[in-house]
């Protein structure tokens, strides 16, 4: 009979949790279709909480006032400027692609252009392999330019169809980021507080991810941004076209280690030497090697410090699984995702090595009061 309380307890606890997971799946559903909007708006609260506080105290702690003007400033520093670049970057890559279907490039005579400056030895080796014949590549990249226009052309008239969904996101995420920036601090501890793990272990959690986030924020969007606006300034000194859609480029893909920026300024410096302009190919080439290129390595440990960094080979392969799987998000959330994964085992590590350290000093002081305890029972035997 004592029994049956405690069994009754334990059924109710577990039928309490069964309900909570079942609502908290409900609501991840429900919220799904806006996943990219309130992932976006979290980090930018996350980003930007350092402002709201400070705004905050000069507002006198008024936190609506404080998170209106933080928002404003989100507005009027990020938002706006990367619509405004969003547009020209679009009428350039549609007058770029009209261009090359006027006039294709002829990957034939690159090819002979390129052949004829290899060695004997090379050619030969050329000629075996049958990479000689370019006309199967040209053919593809008539095709490829044909289906360019055909998506650019259906995904502008997506995005015209689709302007009330993207209002509805951009309105729901700039809300949320309200919301977020002035009740951050009382939701997240009101999650640390409510999580089903030790608080200690939360609270470094909690440090790490919010550390982890500034970090890819801070260090790869800057950096980012620092090499696409070098690539574009090179671009345009060399007379390149398309000179800002190609620096956007080379953002982007400064988000990719190893290669990034280099996967648009190496095939356009060797382009330009192909086709007669050798010494602008030379100077983006050079441009590339030593500028944009060391870009990366100067900013990044100022921005971030080595401490806190993901080897590269972790971030280029969560940020090519996070493109995969969640899009242009995913660009920022797989490094997330991969810096939480190693804080979280780091904490482990920690807590291990913590306990070790624990049951040591417990048999040392065990060992020590045992000795004591023989030394004094041997003193007493003696003066018996």
């Amino acid at each position: 009979m004592t029994g049956e309380p405690h069994h009754t307890f334990e059924l109710q606890q577990v039928s309490f949790l069964l309900v909570l997971a079942a609502v908290t799946f409900l609501l991840i559903w429900i919220a799904w279709p806006f996943a990219t909007p309130l992932l976006w708006s979290a980090l930018a609260a996350i980003m930007f909480q350092p402002l709201y506080k400070w705004m905050l105290r000069k507002v006198g702690g008024r936190r609506n006032p404080a998170a209106i003007i933080t928002l404003l400033i989100i507005f009027l520093a990020v938002i706006a400027p990367a619509l405004w670049i969003g547009t020209m970057v679009v009428g350039e890559a549609l007058t770029l692609v009209s261009a090359l279907q006027d006039d294709p490039i002829d990957l034939a005579a690159w090819a002979n252009q390129i052949y004829a400056m290899l060695p004997t030895v090379v050619q030969d080796m050329v000629d075996q392999s049958g990479w000689n014949d370019m006309s199967e590549a040209q053919n593809r990249l008539q095709d490829l330019l044909g289906e360019s226009a055909g998506m650019l052309a259906s995904s502008a008239v997506s995005i015209g169809s689709g302007a009330l969904s993207f209002l509805l996101s951009f309105g729901l995420g700039l809300y949320v980021t309200y919301f977020l920036l002035r009740d951050g601090s009382r939701i997240g501890e009101t999650i640390l507080h409510s999580v089903p793990v030790e608080r200690e272990i939360a609270d470094r959690l909690a440090e790490r991810f919010l550390g982890i986030v500034r970090a890819t924020i801070k260090g790869s969007g800057v950096v980012g941004l620092v090499q696409g606006t070098l690539g574009g300034i090179t671009m345009m000194i060399a007379g390149v076209p398309s000179a800002l859609l190609l620096g956007v480029m080379m953002a982007i893909l400064a988000l990719i280690p190893a290669v990034g920026t280099a996967l648009v300024w190496a095939p356009v410096g060797i382009g330009l030497i192909v086709t007669g302009s050798i010494w602008e190919g030379i100077f983006v080439l050079a441009s590339g090697l030593i500028i944009i290129s060391s870009a990366d390595n100067v900013l990044r440990p100022i921005l971030v410090g080595r401490d806190t960094g993901i080897p590269d080979w972790i971030i280029l392969v969560t940020t090519l699984g996070g493109l995969s799987i969640a899009g242009f998000s995913g660009i920022v959330l797989g490094p997330l995702v991969a810096g939480l994964f190693l804080a979280s085992w780091s904490i482990l590590q920690e807590q291990r090595a913590e306990d070790e350290e624990a049951a040591a000093k417990y048999r040392t002081r065990v060992d020590i009061d045992g000795k004591a305890r023989e030394d004094s029972d041997l003193e007493q035997a003696s003066s018996a």
